[in-house]
């Protein structure tokens, strides 16, 4: 966890490979193709309140918000591991971040997600966002890669291209960073979410 946060540090942003273990990451997986099976992900909108809209112009995937029920352990281990997360984050940056909220997000063959920030327009709430990957065996040339912006601000210049492998975590502040979802040549999934300040 060191290595992320001196990433955060220094960047702004983080890749961490193999953050979460093989195993644990395809129970995460199971739980997210079940919960799909049984209906019960919807369509992904953009903007928030009674804003919120349905634009596949803008993105294709879709999603199934996080929950605490007992019976969705396998979330609950993850979250309970994004909470030492979130302790660190406030220990070693003093951001106040006192909740995660997040969702799985499936994006089918052809799904992408044009370029965006994480913050909410007139909103500060949304500090740093934290995204799961959990598609093993994925291979170059499958797409599906986030496109991230490294200057802060900018919707150009240089970026980096991140897979999206199985159990590799990637942080960055949600106010600060552009990016985007770039088509994905099969099913990929992911866990995507936001530590918040009030």
């Amino acid at each position: 966890m060191n290595g992320l946060l001196n990433a955060l540090d220094q960047f702004g942003w983080a890749e961490f490979p193999g953050c979460l273990g093989e195993g644990d990451s395809l129970r995460l997986r199971q739980e997210c193709r079940d919960a799909e099976q049984n209906g019960e992900f919807h369509r992904a909108g953009v903007g928030r309140g009674a804003q919120l809209q349905v634009r596949e112009e803008v993105r294709g995937d879709k999603v199934l918000w996080l929950r605490t029920d007992a019976v969705y352990v396998e979330q609950n281990a993850y979250l309970a591991k994004l909470e030492l997360l979130r302790l660190a984050l406030n220990q070693r940056f003093f951001l106040g971040l006192f909740a995660f909220e997040g969702h799985f997000a499936i994006y089918p063959e052809g799904g992408f997600y044009r370029p965006h920030l994480d913050r909410h327009a007139g909103t500060q709430s949304r500090v740093v966002t934290a995204i799961l990957y959990l598609n093993p065996d994925w291979k170059l040339g499958d797409g599906g890669e986030l496109k991230l912006w490294t200057d802060t601000g900018a919707k150009c210049g240089p970026f980096v291209l991140i897979e999206p492998r199985m159990g590799t975590l990637v942080c960055f502040l949600s106010g600060d960073f552009w990016h985007e979802v770039l088509p994905a040549h099969k099913t990929r999934m992911s866990i995507t979410g936001w530590f918040r300040q009030r």
